[in-house]
């Protein structure tokens, strides 16, 4: 939020501004962020369009807003780990810093009754080390233990790392910031 805040501020001031993210902007990335300061700050939009590209000022200052797409962590990983999304697919962060425990909960639950592929952001960090195995016990209430599930960390970066394991095993499993982790479905 402070990197979105920041990078807003300096677009108004007349610089041209790149804020950077992983994967994709608009996939658990950095373009949520600037659309929601803008809408609280009240910015309108210029230019009569929809979507964007867009000019959006706030009073008489100015700035012109793009969302240049990526390649989102989940099918950077599904890529190296064959087709895990070859059919109905759910993303779910585990990250409670915008979103709270509980609703993270019950999209999870959901998820498991769908029979859905969950493709799992934020496992784990150094303040929340819980959560991967608390999401793991909640697919166990819909899945077997054996069901196929992977880690990776770094997708296509330089200390890239796949480890293939079962819904069982993330109940054990190391995971951080740069890891996505895969859960199969029946």
């Amino acid at each position: 939020l402070d990197r979105a805040e920041e990078a807003l501020e300096r677009a108004l001031e007349g610089a041209r501004v790149a804020l950077v993210s992983g994967g994709d902007p608009g996939v658990y990335g950095m373009a949520a962020p600037v659309l929601e300061l803008m809408e609280e700050r009240g910015f309108e939009r210029r230019d009569g369009g929809v979507g964007l590209p867009g000019r959006f000022a706030i009073g008489n200052r100015e700035v012109r807003l793009e969302v240049v797409p990526g390649v989102t962590a989940a099918n950077a990983v599904a890529s190296l780990l064959g087709s895990p999304l070859a059919h109905d697919t759910c993303l779910i962060s585990l990250s409670d810093l915008l979103t709270p425990w509980a609703l993270i909960e019950r999209r999870l639950k959901a998820a498991g009754e769908g029979d859905f592929v969950v493709v799992l952001y934020n496992p784990q960090s150094k303040r929340r080390h819980w959560q991967l195995a608390r999401a793991a016990e909640i697919l166990l209430a819909y899945r077997p233990k054996d069901t196929p599930a992977a880690l990776v960390k770094s997708a296509y970066r330089a200390r890239q790392e796949v480890t293939l394991t079962t819904l069982e095993g993330l109940l054990q499993a190391e995971a951080g910031m740069l890891t996505t982790v895969v859960v199969g479905n029946r």
